[in-house]
């Protein structure tokens, strides 16, 4: 439908203009440790390059023998809302200030507000994989969608059935009635290096069929929210429409599906994202022969490990994914894992940061056996778990910094001790640790102790989320503070 971004506080999913907030107002920070040269080293020449300059490649040979292979993806439905979104009139601007009499007082002539379904129209991308009409794109391109219509380059369309759709990895098959299509090749994400440049083709506001170049800029990005998919990160031209479109090598093919951005405009800025596509045919696999697919879980919530922590846990270097929590009964549980270990490796492939460790674990099959390497007071051991299935009702699939459960609103939370529920006579309720982005501006503060989200009392940071994932352009959190309780309405939107 729409390709993604993120506002300072935000990672907006174009579409709905939703997001999802990071740890801090911008999704990266960077710093440097370079040192200054000797005098004597300034002095010296710069070796010559080993491999020669050879500019850019001419992409206009994968242009005219793929772009054909590109498709853009038109649908509409219906999405349910209630509350803030149901009581405004159809067609009124968002930021219109007569939407706060209509909130306050219950809509047009006093009415209260009523759960209703608004009309959902959209646009994205997608391509070609099959020559008997198997598209790939995006799971947001075809979120709340009732028809779904394929327009090829050769200008003919087609009505789309949406064989299936996995949110984890926001990746969705479809599939047209038709024969001897045009088709992409697919590449091998294991040989794409970064600095080698890449190829973007898609629909950016509807304009079809649009070509963007640039170079990858990283490997195994982790995103809020979005642990399952190590992303790509390049700095070709993404813009909403692009979403579901492939990223291409300078061999002509098909290395990733662009699926979001980084922006403090809600355009682009130089930084973009695309599911690796060894990822996307793991996950098209499934949907092809079961119709939905299935991610495995090791049951523990895990957390950045950084200098200070690795000199605590006698680690060489700030490396691994730290277990701060255990599913008690879970595949960790009976693994024998423990909370304070850090996991340093699963089944051979090192983890460095840790948000590889659900990418890894996400992209593994329930049962299967893993074999998972820690730290464990300054000695290495190794365990061996069969992995649950994330679907599995109370199953969690560990998340970089679980523990701080930021989302959209940008608040950290944890549930509340017993004791510290009868302090604050609540049954339930989350201590909100820190805030940021748009709980912040809206006045919420660390220490505050959020009781309910528009209305409904919340007693875990997933269920906030899925609220909040659920809600239109604001939410109304209620909030404690020294004895008192207030709705403080934020816009997420």
């Amino acid at each position: 439908m729409n390709a993604r971004s993120m506002t300072p506080a935000q990672l907006v999913v174009a579409l709905a203009a939703a997001g999802v907030v990071g740890a801090s107002g911008a999704m990266f920070v960077f710093g440097s440790n370079a040192r200054a040269a000797a005098p004597e080293a300034a002095q010296t020449p710069l070796a010559a390059a080993a491999t020669p300059m050879t500019g850019a490649p001419d992409f206009s040979q994968i242009a005219q023998r793929y772009g054909p292979g590109v498709v853009n993806i038109t649908v509409s439905g219906l999405r349910h809302v209630q509350g803030d979104d149901a009581d405004a009139p159809a067609g009124l601007d968002p930021d219109d200030p007569m939407n706060d009499f209509f909130r306050r007082f219950g809509g047009m002539n006093g009415r209260r507000a009523h759960p209703s379904e608004v009309p959902v129209r959209g646009q994205g991308s997608g391509f070609i994989v099959s020559a008997d009409g198997l598209i790939l794109t995006n799971a947001h391109v075809v979120q709340d969608a009732k028809d779904v219509t394929v327009k090829l380059t050769d200008r003919r369309e087609f009505a789309a059935k949406v064989l299936g759709s996995d949110p984890k990895t926001d990746v969705a098959v479809l599939r047209i009635d038709a024969r001897n299509l045009p088709v992409v090749p697919l590449g091998n994400v294991n040989d794409l290096k970064v600095g080698q440049w890449v190829l973007a083709i898609g629909s950016p506001f509807g304009f079809e069929n649009s070509v963007s170049a640039g170079v990858v800029s990283a490997k195994g990005r982790s995103l809020p929210d979005d642990g399952f998919v190590p992303f790509i990160q390049t700095d070709a031209a993404i813009n909403p429409g692009n979403s579901g479109g492939p990223l291409f090598n300078s061999r002509g093919e098909v290395i990733g599906i662009t699926s979001q951005i980084y922006s403090r405009t809600g355009g682009y800025q130089g930084l973009s994202f695309a599911i690796p596509i060894d990822v996307a045919t793991r996950v098209k696999e499934q949907i092809v022969a079961t119709g939905h697919a299935t991610h495995a879980r090791l049951g523990v919530a895990a957390q950045e490990v950084n200098q200070s922590l690795a000199d605590s846990f006698h680690l060489d270097k700030p490396e691994g994914a730290l277990v701060a929590s255990v599913d008690k009964g879970g595949p960790a549980d009976k693994a024998g894992l423990k909370t304070g270990d850090v996991i340093v490796a699963v089944n051979g492939q090192p983890i460095v940061a840790s948000g590889d460790l659900p990418a890894l674990i996400g992209q593994s099959t329930p049962g299967q056996k893993a074999t998972i390497d820690v730290f464990r007071q300054g000695k290495r051991m190794e365990l061996s778990a069969t992995l649950g299935d994330a679907s599995e009702a109370g199953g969690k699939v560990a998340k970089a910094d679980q523990a701080s459960g930021k989302g959209r609103l940008g608040l950290a939370l944890r549930p509340l001790a017993p004791q510290e529920q009868r302090e604050a006579g609540t049954d339930g309720g989350l201590l909100i640790e820190d805030a940021n982005g748009p709980a912040a501006q809206a006045g919420v503060q660390p220490g505050d102790v959020l009781v309910a989200v528009n209305g409904t009392p919340v007693k875990s940071a997933d269920q906030v989320r899925e609220i909040v994932a659920k809600s239109g352009k604001s939410v109304a959190l209620l909030i404690q503070r020294d004895g008192s309780t207030i709705f403080v309405p934020v816009r997420v939107g």
